[in-house]
């Protein structure tokens, strides 16, 4: 509200609201400031105002990919999503409507998005169309299109490759005697070898998290919750860090890792061990061979390590058995030596 004194010397009062431009009040000359039929007029003003116009809607025409993008990110976008999923998925949205926010979403047919995909590396394409998926429900449900251009849109074939790879015990050896105990280096090891857990996990934990001698947290990505005991080996490391965070992990400003600045603080660990080929990722996979070697179950498995789906545990059931079929095959191959007494 602004009050002024006009050139007749009459007072007279605005009213301005962010993003419209000022209206005038007509107030009476017996109507004093503030009271009961100021407010009442202040009031009437104010609702025949129209609403704020929703961020960027000045610059979208309805029907446009722009228009339907904010529509989407306004409503549904994300739900049921990571928070860290949902940061991907927006980033590849933005691009998509920054280069085809002036088109009409209408004209998004299968041939349009396949040659959008074509262009992408085949781990990229996927993730383009994860991304897009929720998008289009939307306009289907928006009625902005008819059907899902999505569906018959073919991804390349993805070479399998393992994965991460997945250390070995000379690996982690060589590791170990590179970083001594007590430095953050061999710290970040212990957390992550010793709780089989991701980096964006690994980076939040902290002496909060511990009760009883357990460590409960719920997964970053999935929201599944795990409660582990904690490991003789991993305490005893602890014991070497005095920390006045919460977070066992810091950074040199004494700040909590993000995930992504412990992922590149661990490469460069691992740069240092001389394994450039080893990621905080494949010690999670070590971390499972391990507790399956030792007998561990695939219920077991999902406990530990928070996993939703049996198939994940069994993937590890079978390298452990792969590792104790081969052990056995060579000691009686030793045993069959032994007797015959003859060497190849």
């Amino acid at each position: 509200m602004h009050e002024y004194e006009n050139q007749h010397g009459k007072t007279v009062y605005y009213l301005r609201r962010p993003g419209h431009k000022k209206v005038r009040l007509r107030i009476p000359e017996d109507v004093l400031p503030w009271s009961p039929r100021f407010m009442a007029i202040y009031d009437a003003v104010l609702a025949e105002m129209p609403a704020k116009p929703a961020i960027g809607a000045s610059r979208t025409v309805p029907g446009t990919v722009n228009a339907a993008m904010i529509g989407y990110f306004q409503s549904s976008f994300g739900n049921g999503v990571a928070e860290s999923t949902k940061k991907a998925f927006r980033a590849i949205l933005e691009t998509f409507r920054a280069e085809h926010g002036d088109k009409r979403v209408a004209m998004m047919h299968t041939t349009a998005l396949q040659n959008i995909v074509n262009n992408k590396k085949p781990v990229a394409q996927r993730n383009f169309k994860k991304a897009m998926r929720g998008f289009i429900s939307y306009c289907i449900g928006q009625n902005l299109i008819s059907s899902n251009p999505l569906a018959n849109v073919e991804l390349a074939k993805i070479k399998k490759t393992g994965g991460h790879h997945t250390w070995t015990e000379d690996e982690i050896t060589q590791y170990a005697a590179r970083h001594a105990r007590g430095t953050k280096a061999r710290l970040a090891l212990a957390l992550l070898l010793q709780t089989g857990h991701a980096r964006a996990d690994v980076a939040r934990m902290g002496r909060q998290h511990v009760k009883n001698g357990k460590l409960s947290m719920r997964r970053q990505k999935t929201g599944v919750q795990f409660d582990i005991p904690m490991l003789p080996e991993l305490v005893a490391e602890l014991a070497l860090h005095k920390s006045g965070q919460l977070a066992f992990l810091v950074t040199d400003y004494g700040q909590p890792f993000t995930a992504t600045g412990f992922g590149n603080k661990f490469r460069d660990w691992c740069n240092q061990a001389n394994l450039p080929h080893c990621s905080a990722h494949g010690l999670r996979k070590a971390a499972a061979v391990r507790h399956a070697l030792n007998g561990a179950t695939a219920p077991e498995l999902m406990a530990w390590f928070g996993w939703k789906t049996i198939g994940e545990a069994q993937r590890y059931i079978e390298e452990a058995n792969r590792i104790k079929l081969a052990e056995s095959a060579g000691a009686k191959m030793i045993v069959l030596g032994d007797k015959s007494g003859e060497t190849l």
